[in-house]
């Protein structure tokens, strides 16, 4: 389950998630209530499946108080047992939020995702954000001292005039902390975004975004984190779970302002649910804005949308089994690119090449 907080202190210039700066104080009862609500609907269109993982995303879920996590993971803990699971919280490095970080992990929250971006003042004064280098590395000593064993660090490359020195400066001060998973990606200038409509100068170009990225993946090999997604690194058993599902094409729920679900139909096809992005709309209690059902025809590209920014390798069966096509017809469009050098096969398994991860817009324009 993906459970939506939409608002945060300021929005960043880059940001185009549904996220909504607060400029009042937020009725968290009211908003709790609401997500109850909205999770017995979805639960329910599931056929009350067994919930794996929880994932609070935002926004800055860290906005929130401790003891709405509590009161929340206690009312869904009555309906669909959370036990053992993962539930991730998204948080903010800056002092308040670290102040909570005690109080999450006493609500029943095992896994702390921590947006840094970056380890030098310079870059994130650029990007907007509302912390410094040191309150990052104090957020992530309180989040250990709270006694989170499992951390993540959000961290981003080809910044404005940002040298690969300078990148790998940030990655080897993300090492130093020693976390246990690692989500390094790149800034890229969204639609309907400050970034996009105003660039930021000397972004790096092709050439010097790739050898970051090239030099990068070696350090952090050379660190014990294996690559695993385009941009999760991982320690030993550490991938995030949550996101292996999306990415293998697993069901999911999705409640809160802005939030998306895809449940698998039992007579073939997937429907997509999203919930209302304006926090005042979802708040008044008309939860849903869209169900959509994709039929057979969207289905290849759907999952290999997902699918591909994997490492792991995948086999024909498992398209089969997850979208009930026709093989023939599979089989053919993966031929063609392995012919473009976009994917190799091996012992009846299929995986993205080199070239396949590099150009990966262009593979999947393949089977749209």
């Amino acid at each position: 389950m993906y459970i939506h907080i939409p608002w945060c202190v300021r929005k960043c210039p880059y940001c185009d998630f549904n996220s909504h700066q607060a400029k009042t104080g937020i009725d968290e009862a009211h908003y709790l209530n609401c997500l109850v609500n909205d999770f017995i609907t979805e639960w329910e269109q599931s056929g009350k499946q067994t919930l794996t993982s929880i994932f609070i995303g935002g926004g800055t879920p860290s906005y929130l108080s401790a003891s709405f996590y509590e009161k929340l993971l206690e009312q869904l803990d009555k309906r669909v047992s959370l036990d053992g699971i993962e539930i991730t919280l998204e948080a903010n490095p800056g002092t308040l939020d670290a102040d909570n970080f005690a109080g999450y992990r006493n609500a029943g929250i095992n896994r702390l995702s921590i947006g840094v971006q970056s380890f030098d003042n310079t870059f994130l004064k650029s990007l907007g954000r509302i912390h410094d280098s040191q309150q990052a590395v104090k957020a992530y000593q309180v989040a250990r001292q709270s006694g989170f064993t499992n951390i993540n660090l959000d961290l981003m490359f080809a910044l404005p005039d940002q040298s690969v020195k300078m990148a790998m400066n940030d990655l080897e001060q993300a090492i130093s902390l020693e976390p246990d998973h690692l989500s390094w990606y790149q800034l890229t200038l969204e639609p309907n975004t400050p970034f996009n409509a105003n660039p930021p100068d000397k972004i790096p170009d092709d050439d010097s975004t790739w050898e970051i990225q090239q030099t990068g993946q070696s350090l952090l090999k050379a660190n014990g984190f294996h690559q695993y997604e385009i941009s999760a690194y991982a320690r030993d058993n550490r991938q995030c779970e949550h996101n292996l599902n999306y990415w293998r094409f697993g069901d999911y729920i999705g409640i809160g302002a802005g939030a998306h679900g895809k449940l698998t139909r039992s007579n073939g096809g997937i429907i997509r649910r999203s919930k209302k992005r304006s926090p005042v709309d979802y708040m008044n209690g008309n939860f849903l804005s869209q169900q959509q059902v994709i039929d057979k025809s969207g289905l290849l590209f759907e999952y290999l949308m997902n699918r591909l920014r994997l490492k792991e390798a995948f086999r024909l069966q498992d398209i089969i089994d997850l979208t009930g096509l026709d093989d023939e017809q599979v089989k053919t469009k993966l031929q063609q690119a392995i012919e473009q050098q976009f994917l190799q096969q091996k012992n009846g398994n299929y995986s993205v090449s080199e070239r396949g991860h590099q150009y990966l817009n262009e593979l999947l324009m393949m089977f749209l």
